[in-house]
């Protein structure tokens, strides 16, 4: 299988970051040197112009949003894009300048082909708040300089067709050209394709081997080196604020781009989270307030963006907040090793279990855990001790899962509807009635338990069927040998 890139160019200066999501249509502007170096759309709407100063600004649009460039910044959210897009290959490069490099060739048929990975890893760099240029080629540094030289919105997917369309590219894209632009334009050289075909031995000689490598590792000529990004052994990761958010919902937005950094951690170590912890950062320095942790602990190991983001969003609806946030982090607390797809030839039409427990934990972020219940199995022989209700989404311990050990005898029929407090029945003629005369069905069942926290029971159960044919759990009370008063009959259970 050839090769095929994709590159993800990010601009110097990500707007989204900054752009207020209160009021987005708000001009921004960044300076650099004092100097206007890039502007919204709405600040060039109202007069502003690059290498305009900061009074020059406020004098044509004084409502516009000044913020001074970054670089550490800038340098720092290409790490986290990068993180990001491991859920898409585990062949992610950061070597090239304002650029984030994807090795796609075996990632096409997971994803739908070429058109949508595009589309879903520009969807993933926008929720870190970047409006990016994208190419694909099939070399590296192709791609990249197709991106550089404004050929973002094209795939071009042949090596022939890189040719032509890199052939047309000014000499100012590559920057290995830069020092020579005044003598190349003297030559009349002002392209890739007329720079290819000046003789190689002079160029080398005039320019150096750097211009003639960097035009071969782009051309396909020779295999690119690329240093690939390696994922921590555990995660996380933290995202400051552009204001002070009073509502937690504010802080939806940064936690997004912290779950696809995490979904990219986690599908390149195969694993699927079962406990993270969400940092909502306050007050620092002398008025520092601890921050609040929201831990969201998973019914069922999952992966899935869209299922981690509202689940995520029903928690922060329901969040009230003591303090402004500043910013956000998130810490995965618990993985496991992912589990292979189901490999069923008829699959259930009623969906898996994976998508059972999404609900329920759904339910839970929405009602509360506490309405949100199911039966757990207890170690008791009682009836009524054998289960109690928990939390529907936590976990069930491993040791706890009940066993299927063989059995040399099927066991007793148990009722499917467990009365609250057992019935008594009358007895005529030493049998059992319940409106009409009950014939028992089934050996007796002996439970003799409890005698350690003194609720001891001694009881022997059967199935018993009446003369219309629906059948009861009954019980009948057994008795000390000094006990001489007759056996007292009681109805527990119903069966269906």
């Amino acid at each position: 299988m050839s090769p095929l890139w994709i590159c993800l160019r990010l601009p110097r200066l990500p707007l989204e970051v900054f752009r207020p999501r209160w009021c987005p249509e708000l001009p921004v502007a960044v300076l650099d040197g004092g100097q206007v170096c890039v502007a919204s759309a709405s600040a060039h709407q109202a007069g502003v112009q690059p290498h305009m100063r900061r009074g020059g600004v406020l004098a044509v649009a004084p409502r516009t949003l000044l913020y001074t460039r970054a670089p550490e910044q800038e340098e720092a959210l290409r790490e986290r894009v990068a993180m990001a897009l491991l859920q898409f290959t585990p062949c992610v490069a950061t070597a090239l300048d304002e650029a984030v490099l994807l090795e796609v060739s075996g990632s096409l048929r997971l994803f739908g082909g070429m058109r949508a990975l595009c589309r879903l890893v520009r969807q993933t760099a926008q929720q870190l708040g970047c409006s990016t240029v994208l190419s694909c080629a099939p070399t590296a540094h192709g791609a990249w300089l197709l991106a550089r030289g404004g050929h973002g919105t094209r795939r071009t997917v042949r090596l022939t067709r890189l040719h032509a369309r890199l052939d047309t590219l000014p000499t100012g894209v590559l920057p290995e050209a830069g020092p020579e632009q005044a003598w190349l334009a003297g030559l009349g050289c002002r392209t890739l394709g007329a720079l290819r075909r000046l003789p190689r031995a002079g160029l080398r000689r005039r320019c150096g081997p750097a211009m003639l490598d960097a035009l071969d590792r782009a051309y396909g000529d020779t295999p690119a080196l690329l240093d690939w990004l390696e994922a921590p052994p555990t995660f996380h990761a933290r995202a400051e604020l552009p204001d002070r958010m009073t509502h937690a919902e504010h802080a939806q937005h940064a936690a997004d781009g912290l779950l696809a950094q995490m979904l990219g951690w986690l599908q390149v170590h195969q694993y699927a989270v079962t406990h993270y912890t969400l940092y909502l950062e306050h007050e620092r320095g002398r008025q520092a307030i601890a921050p609040t942790a929201l831990e969201i602990a998973l019914a069922e190991p999952t992966w899935q963006h869209a299922h981690l983001t509202r689940l995520l969003r029903e928690r922060l609806a329901k969040l009230v907040l003591t303090a402004p946030i500043l910013a956000v982090g998130l810490s995965v607390t618990q993985v496991q090793a992912r589990a292979p797809l189901s490999e069923t030839l008829f699959p259930e039409p009623g969906g898996t279990a994976q998508d059972h427990a999404r609900l329920l934990e759904l339910l839970a972020a929405r009602l509360g855990p506490e309405h949100v219940l199911r039966a757990r199995p207890q170690a008791d022989h009682r009836p009524e001790r054998a289960n109690h209700w928990e939390p529907a989404t936590l976990a069930v311990p491993r040791s706890a899962r009940p066993a299927s050990h063989p059995t040399t005898a099927p066991p007793l029929p148990r009722p499917a509807w467990l009365l609250d407090a057992p019935i008594p029945l009358a007895v005529h003629g030493h049998a059992p009635h319940y409106g009409t005369p009950l014939r028992l069905m089934s050996p007796p069942e002996r439970i003799e338990s409890g005698w350690w926290d003194g609720d001891t029971v001694m009881r022997d159960y059967y199935v018993a069927m009446d003369d219309g044919h629906a059948c009861y759990w009954i019980y009948r009370e057994r008795r000390s040998s000094q006990d001489h008063a007759p056996a007292r009959w009681y109805l527990h259970g119903l069966f269906g």
